[in-house]
């Protein structure tokens, strides 16, 4: 089988890191991968805020428990109030993925970016996991010092994150892959 198409087949989400953090050639690599994905007419809109302090990335973790635990969303209070969850999973590394909020594909594209920075962690041993929940934080009131704190640029929302780090375990066992899922039409 190609090898792209084998690493795509064995990436898992990685939730248990260990503490070492990644070689600065691998986040580069990763970081160049999400650059060279896909965009509606080109347009990039996507900007990438690396995260590597330990304290910045606890306090964006204990923030945003606090954010969800007053939140009207039944699935994110869940998650906040649970004293074991931790929204990066304790990742060395966090790569946070704005995109500009005048560009409708932003989200879309963005979304491409991720997925590149996914496949490439996974082909150099490198575990991710994509998370969501960071933006409802960052999105908010009580999110907006952490924008300027992360440099997120004017013009520009919080979209997506990515975990990284090396894998405490490695799993390739992943679901049973839903049934009924192409159509063809020739």
């Amino acid at each position: 089988m190609n090898e792209v198409l084998k690493t795509i087949r064995n990436r898992r989400s990685t939730r248990n890191f260990l503490p070492e953090q990644i070689k600065e050639s691998e986040l580069n690599a990763i970081l160049e991968a999400g650059i060279y994905a896909p965009s509606a007419t080109n347009k990039q809109p996507w900007h990438f805020t690396v995260v590597q302090n330990k304290d910045l990335i606890d306090r964006l973790n204990y923030s945003f428990k606090e954010f969800g635990k007053k939140s009207d969303n039944e699935y994110l209070r869940k998650f906040a109030n649970n004293e074991n969850f931790h929204v990066f999973y304790n990742s060395p590394t966090v790569i946070l993925v704005s995109g500009e909020i005048d560009n409708r594909y932003s989200p879309i594209d963005c979304a491409a970016a991720v997925e590149n920075m996914l496949i490439a962690g996974e082909s150099l041993g490198i575990g991710s996991c994509w998370i969501g929940f960071i933006e409802y934080l960052l999105n908010s009131e009580e999110g907006k010092d952490f924008l300027y704190e992360l440099k997120i640029p004017e013009g520009f929302r919080q979209i997506h994150a990515v975990a990284l780090g090396y894998k405490k375990n490695n799993s390739t066992n992943g679901p049973i892959r839903r049934e009924n899922t192409i159509t063809y039409i020739k």
